[in-house]
């Protein structure tokens, strides 16, 4: 290796640009095979280092959301729930109420592929440049609990407050008690209009006051932050994790 090339290696390395360091060389003699014009060059070698670094990013994205499972619209199993609306959901996919810091909620029965869908519409807006966090409801509650036994409950609260996006997971599966919904409401107030939520419930909005204790007052309370700005997707059926048991 002469010189040059060692000093433009430690220039590549030093600017952090791998895609460069590896492939320059490479498509310099594409270049003069094909006679591509120093633009050309140029921006396939930009071009390659802006995918590469995108991909990047998208993986940091990802991770970060702390998906359980990634999950694609493309692998929902549409023939399974009795009734959905499925332009209504493919349209959700637009990310439009990202830009309105508006909800979506899917509410249905166990099983019916409530949370692939809020996971698929997290990880697509991944895929877009958004923060996404998914996150169990009992979880939240469960983690800034323990926050605020230590004095920390501010500082835990931007966890679930910072990202674009919070898909919220299975809200009304386990009760909750008053302690467990004010701080649970904290996190949904402080996020109406400023962020999106993206959850899950098997419990229709009538019921949600057993969800809070039986106490209606806080129930009321999050449905009006939650619905003001919300669109429902309302999912019926079977279980697809019983569609053997079913079927036999």
């Amino acid at each position: 290796m002469n010189t040059q090339s060692a000093l433009l290696q430690q220039q590549l390395d030093y600017l952090k640009l791998p895609f460069l360091k590896a492939q320059h060389a490479e498509l310099a003699q594409q270049a003069a095979q094909q006679s591509w014009t120093h633009v050309d060059y140029l921006a396939r070698l930009i071009d390659g280092q802006y995918q590469q670094r995108l991909q990047h990013t998208i993986q940091l994205r990802v991770r970060a959301a702390r998906f359980p499972v990634l999950k694609t619209l493309e692998q929902f199993r549409w023939d399974w729930p009795k009734k959905i609306n499925r332009l209504q959901v493919q349209n959700l996919f637009r990310l439009e109420f990202l830009a309105q810091q508006a909800n979506v909620i899917f509410l249905g029965t166990v099983g019916l592929g409530k949370t692939h869908l809020a996971t698929a519409l997290g990880y697509a807006a991944c895929l877009e440049g958004h923060s996404v966090l998914f996150a169990n409801a009992i979880d939240v509650i469960n983690h800034l609990s323990a926050a605020q036994k230590k004095s920390a409950l501010k500082s835990q609260l931007q966890k679930y407050l910072r990202p674009r996006l919070l898909v919220l997971d299975e809200l009304g599966y386990l009760p909750i008690d008053q302690h467990g919904a004010d701080l649970l409401f904290q996190v949904i107030s402080q996020r109406y209009e400023r962020g999106s939520i993206v959850l899950t419930t098997n419990k229709p909005f009538k019921a949600w006051a057993s969800i809070f204790n039986n106490d209606s007052t806080i129930a009321s309370a999050v449905l009006d932050r939650l619905l003001h700005h919300a669109e429902t997707v309302m999912i019926e059926g079977s279980s697809f994790r019983m569609k053997d048991q079913i079927q036999s």
